[in-house]
This record gives C-alpha cells, structure tokens and sequence, in this order.
C-alpha cells in the first residue's frame, strides 16, 4: 500500500510508541524531509531525470539555471542544420581562460560550465539563437508538499518513494526518529541496518535493473554453486 503523509506519520508514531505530543505533525515533517534528501543523495533513480528545452541569446553567453535544478547531467544544442550536438562540460576556470584570450570569435557553443547558484555559461558566445536541451536531475517534490486533489486519480498522489519503497521511507524516518528521541541504541542499529538492506536494494534497481535491457546485456543469471564435498 502506498503511503499517504498521513499513514506515514501515524506508522513512525506507532513503531516508536509515542504519539502527536511527542512527535507532533511539525517535528515528523522535518524528519521526512531529512529522510528524503538522504535517499535522495544517497542514490541516484530515474524518476528525478528532467529536461528543459529553452534558446540561447544571441550575445549572451550565460542560461538561467532552471530554479528546481540539482545537477546537469549533460546539454544539448542544435545546430543550423536541425542536429543534436553534445556540448563539452568544463571547469569555470577554462570557460574564464578561454574568455581571457585576445580576439575570441563568437560562433556556435562547444563548452558550457556551471558559473555560479543562477548561471551556467557556453562558449564561445552565441552568434544566433540555439535551441538548447538541458537534461538535468530534479529536486524532488517532498510528501509533505502533496495534496490530494478530489478529481484527481490515485497515481498522482504521494510521492516516487512513497508510492513504491515504503520500507525504504520507513526505516529511514525511524532512524531520524529515534535520532530525535534519543531513543534505545539496540533499535536505532536495527533500523539504520534495516534501511541499508533496502537502500542497497533501491540503488541495485534503480541503478542497474532499470539501466540494463535483456537484449544488448543479457539476462541477469546468479552463479550456481557445486554442493559442498
């Protein structure tokens, strides 16, 4: 079943054995927020992966910085001729050196860099309008944030992680839970153990089943072993 917030805060209530004067609805709403930037930094997943399709300036050699942007995963450009053309990523400091070099020509960008919090920067600068593919991973939208709208059907509702690996969302809490209530050590190892397990096997889906495809990799075999003599 997936979790709603409610059915969350009521579970991490129930396996502490403490209720909503301990662990008000404030408290547990920073607790799964810190529970979702952990996995979330912990382990990469496909449901975070965004594009953004915007034009380059004639001119302007810095984009805007999409506000809800984690980090770039590559860029794309398109040229004249209608074909995709991979940009280069390269450290600021080669994009200011490049900037620093005496009669740079404008043309069609081959680098861009991250610049700073709001900007990014290509170069050389563009000399007509391109369109540029951005693909970059997300922040993702916090189950505390969710609503449920009347109208709307039940896959819409909660989050990637809640709807799908409620043991993950789960021992984590507990562990930041128990954080906070400076709980038994015994149960504070068993959850953080429990929460491995099931981050190891998050990652292992998320990183290698959903990457893999039967045709071109084959299909995942797990070696037999010969009975022990």
């Amino acid at each position: 079943m997936a979790y709603t917030l409610a059915n969350l805060q009521d579970d991490v209530r129930n396996y502490t054995e403490v209720d909503d004067s301990v662990l008000s609805n404030s408290v547990l709403d920073t607790i799964i927020k810190n529970t979702e930037n952990k996995i979330y930094r912990e382990s990469d997943s496909d449901d975070n992966r965004f594009y953004a399709t915007s034009n380059l300036v004639a001119g302007n050699r810095y984009v805007t910085i999409p506000s809800d942007l984690r980090f770039i995963r590559y860029a794309q450009l398109k040229n004249a001729a209608g074909d995709q053309v991979f940009l280069e990523k390269k450290d600021t400091s080669y994009m200011a050196t490049f900037y620093d070099t005496p009669n740079t020509q404008s043309g069609f960008p081959k680098y861009y860099a991250n610049w700073d919090a709001e900007f990014w920067v290509v170069a050389p600068t563009p000399d007509s309008t391109y369109e540029i593919t951005l693909a970059y991973v997300k922040q993702p939208v916090s189950l505390t944030n969710t609503t449920t709208p009347t109208a709307a059907p039940a896959a819409t509702n909660g989050t990637y992680i809640s709807n799908k690996y409620q043991d993950l969302l789960l021992y984590r809490c507990l562990v930041e839970a128990y954080g906070y209530l400076k709980g038994p050590a015994d149960m504070l190892q068993y959850y953080m153990q429990a929460y491995q397990k099931a981050l190891q096997s998050y990652a292992i889906e998320q990183q290698g089943r959903r990457r893999r495809d039967e045709y071109q990799d084959g299909v995942i075999r797990t070696p037999l072993k010969s009975p022990s003599p």
